[in-house]
């Protein structure tokens, strides 16, 4: 049920806003258990065949790729990311908003979606 409800919210996202122009997402390469990987697979699998029913552009970005543009370092630890984000002008309230403004401001200043 979670990855229908999930394909539901894409949809009501797509629907309620002027629409969804294209969509990043953490690539993760490694998974600390079995349940994690498999949570991990069906939600990049709703993800990415609902972004091709809908036309819309999608990329994984590597999680050291997001570290780095926060802070210089692709291996940094949570509280490194939350300190680069706040350096960077955002006031995330815990690391997942931390990575995730720092996915979303590495895409915007590079607009191809990642830089090296």
């Amino acid at each position: 049920m979670r990855f229908l409800r999930f394909r539901q919210w894409l949809t009501e996202i797509n629907g309620t806003t002027d629409g969804i122009g294209a969509i990043y997402f953490e690539e993760v390469r490694r998974h600390l258990g079995v349940s994690a990987s498999h949570a991990y697979g069906g939600f990049l699998a709703t993800l990415t065949t609902w972004a091709e029913d809908h036309e819309i552009p999608y990329r994984g970005v590597r999680a050291g790729t997001i570290k780095r543009h926060a802070t210089g370092k692709g291996n940094a630890n949570k509280l490194a990311v939350i300190a680069g984000v706040r350096a960077l002008g955002f006031a995330p309230s815990d690391a997942n908003e931390a990575e995730a403004t720092a996915l979303l401001s590495l895409v915007a200043l590079a607009p191809g979606g990642e830089r090296s």
